[in-house]
């Protein structure tokens, strides 16, 4: 006969409802009705587990990453973060076994990149012709938990620069087979040309979307069309990757020109009251473990603190489909801390207790 595991206990002020309470661990499941000889286990601000929408578990800078150990090290480093909720945007590799593991984050998947011919990263994405992308949508729905990723736009060397890769109506017939399957439909882009088409097209969500104009942010909020800026990856990375391209002056200018415009666009869209939501873009060249640097560039940019915690806590978590806060019987994934994240979110990277499924994990 298996032994229940004993009730645990935190309290202090939870967010975002920002009321003191005492929230009792039982089973996986948060009570507010007290458990005699729980154990107290944390004391501060207690945040729902935070979420990293744009997330490679099984990528790097190289790759597919085979070797279970270097998933396992990946989720770990997010996990330790805080990051309870990762959003995978694609990666080649199967990474179900994760979700046998109680002490590893929850994934929601999106399949593998749909890219074409030399449109992408090799070895990373399915890669085929626009009258196969509508069909490939519903095989990646199958496969994914409710999302699909397409790449929007990539460099084409016999241009020079960033081109879109996809005619309207593939996009448009995408979009249609992603709905028809259940399932939501985003895109990797950088670029200002592709977004028209993909916005219109009836994407959910758009990846990046340094390209963004003040016309296409105004529809994207009348939509309700999400957009993550996967800001620390653009920031940390678009100069270096102008600096390598030298053989295509147009492009390395191109991305400059993103990297300095890519602030204002996310305070932009947040005035605009598009829906954004945290991603690191972990898994290719920024490192796991960095959603508390996203929360703070969104900041940066011009995101109110609470609203940049939220979009990577619970709004997040209500958008991909979990309860977004610490009711009566919602999940126990949670992080406590020791200071008031809406004052400084530099707490964030200091998580004093991290419980996932009831579970102090880190």
């Amino acid at each position: 006969m298996t032994t229940p595991e004993p009730a645990l206990r935190v309290r202090g002020v939870v967010l975002p409802e920002a009321e003191h309470h005492d929230l009792y661990l039982v089973g996986g499941r948060v009570s507010r009705t007290p458990v005699p000889d729980a154990r107290l286990v944390g004391e501060g601000w207690i945040v729902p587990g935070l979420v990293d929408a744009h997330c490679h578990v099984g990528l790097d800078s190289r790759g597919a990453v085979e070797d279970v150990e270097e998933q396992e090290r990946q989720a770990l480093a997010d996990r330790d973060a805080g990051a309870l909720l990762l959003r995978d945007c694609g990666v080649p590799v199967d990474t179900r076994w994760i979700d046998q593991r109680p002490d590893l984050p929850r994934i929601v998947r999106a399949g593998q990149h749909l890219a074409r011919p030399k449109g992408y990263l090799r070895g990373v994405g399915v890669e085929l012709e626009p009258e196969d992308l509508a069909a490939q949508v519903g095989v990646e729905a199958a496969r994914g938990d409710g999302w699909v990723k397409i790449v929007g736009d990539w460099i084409d060397r016999g241009r020079g620069d960033l081109a879109p890769q996809w005619p309207a109506e593939a996009l448009r017939a995408a979009a249609a087979s992603a709905h028809a399957a259940g399932a939501r439909i985003t895109a990797h882009t950088f670029s200002e040309e592709a977004l028209d088409d993909l916005v219109h097209a009836g994407f959910d969500c758009v990846e990046h979307g340094t390209g963004l104009d003040d016309t296409l942010i105004a529809e994207m909020a009348r939509r309700g069309t999400a957009l993550v800026p996967t800001l620390i990856n653009v920031l940390d990375n678009f100069a270096g990757i102008a600096d390598s391209a030298a053989r295509f002056p147009a492009y390395a200018d191109h991305m400059r020109r993103l990297l300095a415009t890519a602030p204002s666009v996310v305070r932009r869209a947040a005035e605009a009251g598009v829906p954004l939501y945290v991603g690191t873009d972990a898994g290719g060249n920024v490192s796991h473990g960095r959603v508390a640097d996203e929360i703070l560039a969104l900041h940066e940019a011009g995101l109110a603190a609470e609203d940049a915690l939220a979009a990577g806590s619970w709004k997040a978590r209500a958008w991909l489909g979990l309860p977004a806060g610490l009711d009566e019987g919602d999940a126990a994934d949670l992080v406590v801390y020791a200071s008031d994240p809406r004052k400084d979110l530099r707490v964030l990277r200091d998580p004093q207790r991290v419980v996932l499924r009831g579970r102090i994990v880190a």
